[in-house]
């Protein structure tokens, strides 16, 4: 899709709801994989074989959106397109699996559930929904450039991580991410609000890490879920949890 352009006669169609600001993110739950959404497979002369584990992912690309010409037609995983629900279409993560989806010009995060294949571009990453698109503040751009981190639940926690329940259930040190930003004066402006409330007491735990361009707040070392998590219920905190 071009920037500023429509894909084959695509576009937001005329009935828009008015509240798509408010349309929530997608609760990443534990789900079993569909078997036939899962099989290598080919498209438009390329082969793709999707990861059917429970791997970290992480990678920064280019994500573009779809709306009212697929509207209502079966996804990958067999359920209809809905344009205004917070999905994705990937070519190899796990369907169903959950991403976290940041827009690296302007910070802004959803959080979509991954139904369907796509798109079959080498120059494109992700394929989002219209909702998501729009919450991400892209659509009348057509594409940005984002980041894209799988992330998984943590029984009987809100919170989420983005190493799957094996690695969580380990030993190794945690950390809470507190939000990501496009820009090192965004993520140092959220810091010096953190240090001005509750999480001024644990200054010591906080830092930024630049990855892949895009700045992340976060707190730790903890050892293991049990401390990070009692440390974000005490400050009324609702992160991702990080290894």
């Amino acid at each position: 899709m071009n920037s500023g352009a429509y894909f084959q006669n695509d576009g937001p169609g005329s009935n828009i709801p008015v509240n798509l600001d408010l349309i929530p993110d997608a609760v990443p739950q534990a789900e079993p994989l569909i078997a036939s959404a899962n099989l290598p497979y080919t498209a438009l002369g390329m082969s793709f074989r999707p990861d059917k584990s429970a791997t970290p992912y992480h990678k920064t690309g280019k994500a573009s959106w779809y709306g009212k010409q697929f509207q209502g037609r079966k996804t990958s995983s067999g359920e209809r397109y809905d344009m205004f629900a917070m999905t994705a279409a990937h070519p190899t993560l796990p369907i169903p699996s959950y991403a976290r989806v940041t827009n690296v010009s302007n910070g802004e995060s959803v959080i979509v559930r991954i139904n369907d294949r796509g798109p079959f571009h080498r120059s494109r990453l992700m394929d989002l929904s219209y909702a998501a698109a729009h919450r991400l503040g892209y659509i009348s751009h057509g594409s940005a450039e984002v980041l894209v981190e799988r992330v998984f639940p943590i029984e009987g926690s809100d919170l989420l991580a983005t190493q799957p329940p094996a690695a969580q259930a380990s030993g190794d040190s945690r950390y809470l991410q507190l939000g990501s930003f496009p820009r090192l004066a965004q993520a140092e402006a959220r810091l010096k609000a953190l240090l001005n409330d509750s999480a001024r007491l644990h200054d010591g735990k906080l830092s930024i890490v630049n990855n892949d361009g895009i700045y992340t707040i976060r707190m730790g070392p903890f050892q293991g879920d049990g401390e990070a998590l009692a440390m974000a219920s005490s400050l009324s905190l609702t992160p991702v949890i990080t290894r």
